[in-house]
């Protein structure tokens, strides 16, 4: 639920009988946490292909799959850092 405008920025959250205002701070931290912590897991369930007695791979295989990961990790940094890089001036 959206709040006016003397209170921009706050969100109203609802969790059973508890209501409180998070500001977008919080609530990018909430969210990013999560976001981040889901990732993490993926990643460590994708090591479990790394298993030769269940799986086989090659080189250049792996190669493909953590170049792929690292450029969508420069990728995302990128958004983050987007406004923050100066310009060039004369």
């Amino acid at each position: 639920m959206e709040q006016d405008s003397k209170n921009e920025g706050l969100k109203m959250i609802v969790t059973d009988r508890n209501i409180k205002q998070e500001t977008r701070h919080e609530r990018f931290k909430r969210i990013a946490a999560k976001r981040t912590n889901e990732v993490l897991e993926k990643i460590r369930i994708l090591g479990n292909c790394s298993n030769k007695s269940s799986y086989e791979y090659t080189e250049e295989e792996v190669n493909k799959i953590f170049a792929e990961i690292e450029k969508q990790v420069k990728v995302t940094k990128a958004k983050f850092l987007a406004g923050r890089r100066q310009r060039f001036k004369l």
